[in-house]
Protein backbone atom coordinates (compact mmCIF):
# COMPACT_ATOMS: atom_id res chain seq x y z
CA UNK A 1 0.00 0.00 0.00
CA UNK A 2 1.21 3.26 -1.22
CA UNK A 3 2.44 6.07 2.01
CA UNK A 4 -0.22 8.85 2.59
CA UNK A 5 2.11 12.20 2.06
CA UNK A 6 2.68 13.80 5.23
CA UNK A 7 1.99 17.57 4.99
CA UNK A 8 4.67 20.02 6.41
CA UNK A 9 4.29 23.77 6.61
CA UNK A 10 7.55 25.74 6.81
CA UNK A 11 10.32 23.82 5.50
CA UNK A 12 12.43 26.70 4.23
CA UNK A 13 14.61 26.80 6.86
CA UNK A 14 15.89 25.42 10.13
CA UNK A 15 14.05 22.49 12.02
CA UNK A 16 11.61 22.52 9.34
CA UNK A 17 13.79 22.20 6.70
CA UNK A 18 15.49 19.34 8.93
CA UNK A 19 12.29 17.84 9.67
CA UNK A 20 11.31 16.96 5.48
CA UNK A 21 14.72 15.93 4.63
CA UNK A 22 14.56 13.30 7.53
CA UNK A 23 11.00 11.83 6.62
CA UNK A 24 12.05 12.10 2.85
CA UNK A 25 14.88 9.86 4.24
CA UNK A 26 12.31 7.47 6.02
CA UNK A 27 10.44 7.05 2.99
CA UNK A 28 7.49 9.32 3.44
CA UNK A 29 6.31 11.59 0.50
CA UNK A 30 6.36 15.10 1.29
CA UNK A 31 4.12 18.08 0.63
CA UNK A 32 5.36 21.44 2.09
CA UNK A 33 5.11 24.90 2.02
CA UNK A 34 7.02 27.74 2.19
CA UNK A 35 7.10 31.73 1.55
CA UNK A 36 10.77 32.41 0.62
CA UNK A 37 12.89 30.76 -1.46
CA UNK A 38 16.14 29.49 -0.01
CA UNK A 39 18.56 26.83 -2.25
CA UNK A 40 18.16 24.04 0.26
CA UNK A 41 14.17 23.86 -1.59
CA UNK A 42 15.69 22.80 -4.63
CA UNK A 43 17.20 19.79 -3.02
CA UNK A 44 14.05 18.70 -1.17
CA UNK A 45 12.25 18.95 -4.55
CA UNK A 46 15.34 16.69 -6.30
CA UNK A 47 14.61 14.08 -3.34
CA UNK A 48 10.87 13.97 -4.23
CA UNK A 49 8.96 16.56 -1.97
CA UNK A 50 6.21 18.37 -3.39
CA UNK A 51 7.07 22.06 -2.55
CA UNK A 52 3.90 25.13 -2.27
CA UNK A 53 4.99 28.44 -1.99
CA UNK A 54 2.44 30.29 -0.29
CA UNK A 55 1.55 33.15 1.95
CA UNK A 56 -0.56 31.24 4.66
CA UNK A 57 -1.68 34.39 6.12
CA UNK A 58 -3.23 34.99 2.77
CA UNK A 59 -6.97 34.28 2.82
CA UNK A 60 -7.20 33.71 -1.01
CA UNK A 61 -3.92 32.10 -1.38
CA UNK A 62 -4.68 29.72 2.01
CA UNK A 63 -8.39 28.98 0.17
CA UNK A 64 -6.76 28.08 -3.30
CA UNK A 65 -4.32 25.61 -1.22
CA UNK A 66 -6.74 23.54 0.58
CA UNK A 67 -8.55 23.27 -2.61
CA UNK A 68 -5.34 22.41 -4.17
CA UNK A 69 -4.82 19.29 -1.50
CA UNK A 70 -8.23 18.03 -1.58
CA UNK A 71 -8.16 17.85 -5.47
CA UNK A 72 -4.20 16.33 -5.39
CA UNK A 73 -4.35 14.10 -2.08
CA UNK A 74 -6.76 11.39 -1.55
CA UNK A 75 -5.00 11.11 2.16
CA UNK A 76 -2.50 12.43 4.31
CA UNK A 77 -0.89 10.71 7.03
CA UNK A 78 -0.29 13.52 9.48
CA UNK A 79 0.00 17.59 9.28
CA UNK A 80 3.24 19.10 11.08
CA UNK A 81 2.49 23.04 11.38
CA UNK A 82 5.95 24.56 11.98
CA UNK A 83 5.40 27.66 9.91
CA UNK A 84 6.32 30.46 12.31
CA UNK A 85 7.35 33.93 12.74
CA UNK A 86 9.45 35.77 15.60
CA UNK A 87 8.02 39.62 16.04
CA UNK A 88 8.83 41.16 19.45
CA UNK A 89 7.35 44.34 19.96
CA UNK A 90 10.14 46.35 19.23
CA UNK A 91 9.83 45.28 15.43
CA UNK A 92 8.67 48.89 14.71
CA UNK A 93 5.28 47.30 14.00
CA UNK A 94 2.16 48.95 15.18
CA UNK A 95 0.98 46.39 18.33
CA UNK A 96 -2.53 45.33 16.42
CA UNK A 97 -0.33 44.79 13.27
CA UNK A 98 2.14 42.25 15.59
CA UNK A 99 -0.55 40.56 17.55
CA UNK A 100 -2.79 40.01 14.15
CA UNK A 101 0.28 38.37 12.36
CA UNK A 102 1.73 36.42 15.12
CA UNK A 103 -1.71 34.96 16.06
CA UNK A 104 -2.59 34.17 12.47
CA UNK A 105 0.64 32.09 11.47
CA UNK A 106 0.68 30.08 15.04
CA UNK A 107 -3.41 30.00 15.97
CA UNK A 108 -5.57 31.21 13.20
CA UNK A 109 -3.56 28.88 10.15
CA UNK A 110 -3.18 25.64 12.11
CA UNK A 111 -7.18 25.83 13.18
CA UNK A 112 -8.15 26.17 9.72
CA UNK A 113 -6.17 23.56 8.01
CA UNK A 114 -6.66 21.37 10.84
CA UNK A 115 -10.71 21.61 9.96
CA UNK A 116 -10.57 21.65 6.24
CA UNK A 117 -8.48 19.15 6.32
CA UNK A 118 -9.39 16.21 8.99
CA UNK A 119 -11.10 14.29 6.84
CA UNK A 120 -8.03 13.92 4.75
CA UNK A 121 -6.74 12.21 7.75
CA UNK A 122 -9.17 9.69 8.96
CA UNK A 123 -7.93 6.76 9.70
CA UNK A 124 -9.64 3.32 10.18
CA UNK A 125 -7.22 2.58 12.57
CA UNK A 126 -6.90 4.03 16.03
CA UNK A 127 -4.27 6.52 16.68
CA UNK A 128 -3.61 5.95 12.83
CA UNK A 129 -3.07 9.56 11.52
CA UNK A 130 -1.29 12.57 13.22
CA UNK A 131 -1.28 16.47 13.71
CA UNK A 132 1.60 17.81 15.16
CA UNK A 133 1.98 21.53 16.39
CA UNK A 134 5.14 23.07 17.12
CA UNK A 135 4.85 25.26 20.11
CA UNK A 136 7.58 27.12 22.31
CA UNK A 137 8.64 26.60 25.55
CA UNK A 138 7.77 30.52 26.06
CA UNK A 139 4.07 29.17 25.85
CA UNK A 140 3.98 28.46 29.40
CA UNK A 141 6.92 30.80 30.16
CA UNK A 142 6.09 33.93 28.66
CA UNK A 143 8.10 36.73 27.15
CA UNK A 144 8.50 40.19 28.06
CA UNK A 145 10.39 40.93 24.49
CA UNK A 146 7.73 38.58 22.34
CA UNK A 147 4.51 39.24 24.30
CA UNK A 148 2.19 38.24 21.06
CA UNK A 149 4.95 35.58 19.88
CA UNK A 150 4.65 33.49 23.56
CA UNK A 151 0.74 34.48 23.66
CA UNK A 152 0.20 33.19 19.93
CA UNK A 153 2.26 30.11 20.89
CA UNK A 154 0.01 29.67 24.11
CA UNK A 155 -2.87 29.74 21.81
CA UNK A 156 -1.51 26.92 19.59
CA UNK A 157 -0.50 24.32 22.68
CA UNK A 158 -4.19 24.60 23.57
CA UNK A 159 -5.44 24.07 20.55
CA UNK A 160 -3.81 20.45 20.64
CA UNK A 161 -5.87 20.29 23.44
CA UNK A 162 -9.10 20.84 21.88
CA UNK A 163 -8.29 19.37 18.53
CA UNK A 164 -7.08 15.98 20.58
CA UNK A 165 -10.40 15.74 21.95
CA UNK A 166 -12.49 16.86 18.73
CA UNK A 167 -10.62 14.03 16.31
CA UNK A 168 -9.95 11.16 18.92
CA UNK A 169 -9.81 8.64 18.25
CA UNK A 170 -8.83 7.70 14.34
CA UNK A 171 -6.05 11.19 14.87
CA UNK A 172 -3.68 12.00 17.50
CA UNK A 173 -3.23 15.29 18.13
CA UNK A 174 0.22 16.73 20.01
CA UNK A 175 2.43 19.21 20.15
CA UNK A 176 6.46 19.70 20.90
CA UNK A 177 7.84 22.78 22.48
CA UNK A 178 11.48 23.57 21.77
CA UNK A 179 13.63 25.94 23.21
CA UNK A 180 17.11 26.82 21.88
CA UNK A 181 17.23 24.09 18.94
CA UNK A 182 19.58 26.19 17.05
CA UNK A 183 21.39 29.63 17.40
CA UNK A 184 21.89 31.60 14.04
CA UNK A 185 25.32 31.83 12.28
CA UNK A 186 24.63 35.76 13.77
CA UNK A 187 24.23 34.96 17.11
CA UNK A 188 27.75 35.87 19.07
CA UNK A 189 29.36 34.74 21.66
CA UNK A 190 28.10 36.37 24.85
CA UNK A 191 24.26 35.62 23.66
CA UNK A 192 25.30 31.75 22.81
CA UNK A 193 26.45 31.87 26.55
CA UNK A 194 23.57 33.16 28.15
CA UNK A 195 20.90 31.42 26.56
CA UNK A 196 22.51 27.96 27.00
CA UNK A 197 23.23 29.11 30.69
CA UNK A 198 19.35 28.96 31.20
CA UNK A 199 19.18 25.28 31.21
CA UNK A 200 20.13 22.23 33.15
CA UNK A 201 21.41 20.94 30.06
CA UNK A 202 23.76 23.63 29.15
CA UNK A 203 23.83 23.18 25.05
CA UNK A 204 21.93 23.65 22.17
CA UNK A 205 19.34 20.50 21.56
CA UNK A 206 20.03 19.80 17.93
CA UNK A 207 17.56 19.88 14.96
CA UNK A 208 17.75 15.90 15.29
CA UNK A 209 16.38 15.96 18.34
CA UNK A 210 13.94 17.89 17.26
CA UNK A 211 13.11 14.84 14.01
CA UNK A 212 13.25 12.23 16.82
CA UNK A 213 10.34 14.02 18.80
CA UNK A 214 8.23 13.93 15.15
CA UNK A 215 9.18 10.33 14.93
CA UNK A 216 8.66 9.32 18.54
CA UNK A 217 4.76 11.19 17.89
CA UNK A 218 3.83 9.27 14.46
CA UNK A 219 4.78 6.04 15.65
CA UNK A 220 2.87 6.31 19.10
CA UNK A 221 -0.34 4.67 18.94
CA UNK A 222 -1.19 5.85 22.66
CA UNK A 223 -0.37 9.59 23.15
CA UNK A 224 -2.81 12.43 22.19
CA UNK A 225 -3.46 16.00 23.89
CA UNK A 226 0.44 16.30 25.01
CA UNK A 227 3.06 18.22 24.92
CA UNK A 228 7.09 17.21 24.38
CA UNK A 229 8.55 19.56 25.98
CA UNK A 230 12.43 19.68 24.61
CA UNK A 231 14.11 22.31 26.76
CA UNK A 232 17.00 21.71 28.11
CA UNK A 233 15.31 21.73 31.58
CA UNK A 234 14.71 25.09 31.82
CA UNK A 235 11.27 24.87 33.43
CA UNK A 236 12.81 23.36 36.15
CA UNK A 237 15.48 25.48 36.53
Amino acid sequence: MAMKPILITGVGRRLGLATAKALLADGWPIIGTYRTHYPELDELRAHGAVLYRIDLLDAAELATFIQWLRRECKGLRAIIHNASDWLAESAGQAPEVIFGQMMGIHAKVPYQLNLALADLLDSDEIGGADIIHVTDYVAQKGSAKHIAYAASKAALENLTLSFAAKLAPTIKVNSIAPAMMLFNEQDDAGYRQKSLAKALLPKAGGDMEFVSAVRYLLHSRYMTGSCLNLDGGRHVK
